[in-house]
């Protein structure tokens, strides 16, 4: 007689499982303890509370590491300095110089 029962739902939740990451943490007892009642508070499981808090964190640190924020002062300058550049002093040159040299092929080095 064959076999017609239904798949359980372990094998489902395990495939479901492999779709999704995993994060798991070890903490006292005590911070446990209060991530629950901070979760709590906010109608949320202890899983929600940290996922949102990390992606809070997440965020934060994202948007710290891509924007640069500058003071009025500090744009003024930059957009000075962008429009009427200063002239090259002599390391800048020199530095310019050995460049050229060092991306020059080595068949272009014996013709000059």
């Amino acid at each position: 007689m064959a076999n017609t029962a239904k798949p359980a739902r372990r094998s489902r939740a395990v495939a479901n499982d492999s779709a999704r990451g995993r994060v798991s943490a070890r903490l006292p007892k005590a911070l446990q303890s209060r991530l629950a009642a901070a979760a709590e508070l906010v109608g949320a499981t202890v899983n929600q509370f940290m996922v949102q808090a990390a992606l809070e964190k997440a965020e934060q640190v994202i948007e710290h590491e891509r924007v640069i924020k500058l003071s009025t002062r500090d744009v003024q300058q930059l957009l000075t300095a962008l429009e009427c550049p200063r002239p090259p002093n002599d390391r800048l040159q020199a530095a310019l110089v050995r460049h050229r040299e060092l991306m020059r092929g080595p068949s272009d080095r014996t013709a000059a």
